[in-house]
């Protein structure tokens, strides 16, 4: 079953996202999903939130967003994004 991903927060700033993708793809941009350093991503949408930075994934399972998560956490930690994330099960998915 796929799960949302939702990251957010003061500590979460453009910047530390840029970093972020920059330290996970070695490069500035990840363009698709094959760009991800693990299996799994459906969608992924960054945009500017009313609490900071936000990060919107979903995820093919639960397990995918751990593989990820476990990727994530050390580069969050170097680079001072100190809110954690959340998992929610979605109550509908359409994709094009």
């Amino acid at each position: 079953m796929s799960v949302v991903l939702v990251h957010e927060g003061p500590s979460f700033t453009r910047e530390r996202y840029d970093e972020i993708v920059r330290r996970l793809a070695g490069r500035s941009r990840m363009e698709s999903v094959a760009d991800w350093p693990v299996e799994g991503l459906l969608v992924h949408i960054a945009s500017e939130g009313e609490r900071g930075f936000r990060v919107v994934d979903v995820w093919e399972s639960e397990d995918a967003c751990r593989r990820f998560a476990e990727k994530l956490k050390p580069i969050l930690e170097e680079v001072g994004v100190d809110e954690p994330a959340r998992l929610y099960p979605p109550h509908a998915f359409v994709s094009a």
